[in-house]
């Protein structure tokens, strides 16, 4: 058995601010043995953690886990079990403060959900439900606004970037829509570099060639998972849809109605017990699209907006009818190809009912055709 030692942690936050919190973490060695420790501290609701490590009290403290795993308690899975390096000796928990947390982004905590159609009423491409565990990340609370869209594009088409058109919206604090799968790829990597993130997406395997002009169709492993903003993984999308909440056919619950969702409600779904019908009464005016501002509806349990309804939401994942029933247990990225990309959540217009609006409803896309009834949210891995 290793001979461990544990330090006296005091929580301090992980980005930007340096002041320390006034509570210190106290964190104890629970077992050790098997190149593994389990440790315990005493977690407080609606807080998050890091564990940390060290080779000696000198030298730097890094992330236990890369990427790193955010946890709001001690008993979250994978847990506090972890495996120990050669030659780390010292462990600390470290509380990220209220300010890290990206503007307009929430914190979608690592775990497990149940992925898919519970109620057996869906498609065959929605079943089986299967259990999938989640690594923590950040997701943009609304929509990528048009106002949004605009900024970042202007500074990408400044800084080497093409696009294949310019995007829409119908107001500056609407969703962006009008724009293909790899016009949103681009721009969530020209959204990393403004702000000086790594990108997410390249062309190649060896992460060499930024995805900045064209339309390559990106593989994953093409991927840098623990870089800049990029496209929601499918099953990121459906666990921060579901605010944390399991069963749900809907983010709040079992029925949907126009005072949650801006939908095309019919009578031919029980669970639409909607009053009005057709579009959105408070948005079908003017000219299409009939999108409602972003951040219109109350959020989920995650503080996302809009996850359901307004513009359908596409994501990274390659779409293929049969995934479910090979898709891995934790952090899937998807099929290795396809023809489609995968497109989540419903949206405004005619054919968008109550049906697509569930929350396991799943189709795929031409990632090189656009609407106006498409846009995106991005994510953002924790620790950046």
């Amino acid at each position: 058995m290793k001979t461990l030692k544990l330090a006296l942690l005091l929580a301090f936050p992980l980005l930007p601010s340096s002041r320390t919190v006034a509570q210190p973490i106290q964190c104890s060695l629970l077992s050790a043995g098997n190149n593994s420790v389990f440790l315990s501290w005493t977690a407080t609701p609606g807080k998050h953690y890091h564990i940390q490590i060290a080779t000696n009290l000198d030298g730097a403290w890094l992330n236990a886990f890369n990427p790193p795993e955010t946890f709001t308690a001690c008993t979250n899975s994978p847990g506090c079990s972890l495996p120990v390096a050669a030659g780390v000796r010292f462990f600390r928990i470290a509380e990220l403060s209220t300010n890290s947390v990206p503007m307009g982004m929430a914190l979608i905590p690592a775990g497990s959900f149940t992925m898919g159609d519970t109620f057996n009423e869906g498609d065959s491409e929605e079943l089986p439900p299967h259990t999938v565990y989640v690594s923590s990340f950040y997701m943009d609370r609304c929509e990528v606004s048009k106002a949004l869209w605009d900024s970042v594009f202007q500074w990408a088409t400044n800084h080497g970037y093409t696009f294949g058109t310019p995007g829409a919206g119908k107001a500056d604090d609407h969703p962006a829509q009008s724009t293909p799968w790899y016009g949103m790829a681009k721009w969530c990597n020209a959204r990393s570099e403004k702000e000086g993130r790594v990108p997410a997406y390249y062309t190649d395997a060896a992460h060499t060639i930024v995805f900045r002009t064209g339309a390559s169709d990106v593989q994953n492993d093409w991927v840098n998972w623990s870089g800049g903003y990029r496209l929601p993984t499918e099953a990121e999308w459906e666990k921060g849809a579901r605010g944390g909440f399991s069963g749900y056919r809907f983010p709040w619950g079992d029925t949907i109605s126009h005072s949650q969702a801006n939908y095309y409600s019919t009578a031919d779904y029980t669970y639409d017990v909607s009053p009005t019908r057709g579009h959105h009464p408070a948005f079908d005016t003017g000219e299409m699209p009939y999108t409602a501002p972003t951040g219109s509806f109350p959020p989920n349990g995650f503080g996302l907006y809009d996850v359901v309804g307004n513009v359908w939401e596409l994501c990274w994942d390659w779409y293929d009818t049969t995934y479910y029933h090979a898709s891995p247990p934790a952090d899937p990225y998807g099929p290795d190809s396809g023809s489609q990309r995968v497109m989540r959540g419903a949206g405004w217009g005619v054919g968008t009912s109550a049906f697509q609006c569930r929350l396991a409803f799943r189709i795929g896309h031409d990632p090189g055709s656009f609407n106006m009834r498409i846009g995106f949210r991005c994510v953002l891995p924790v620790g950046q």
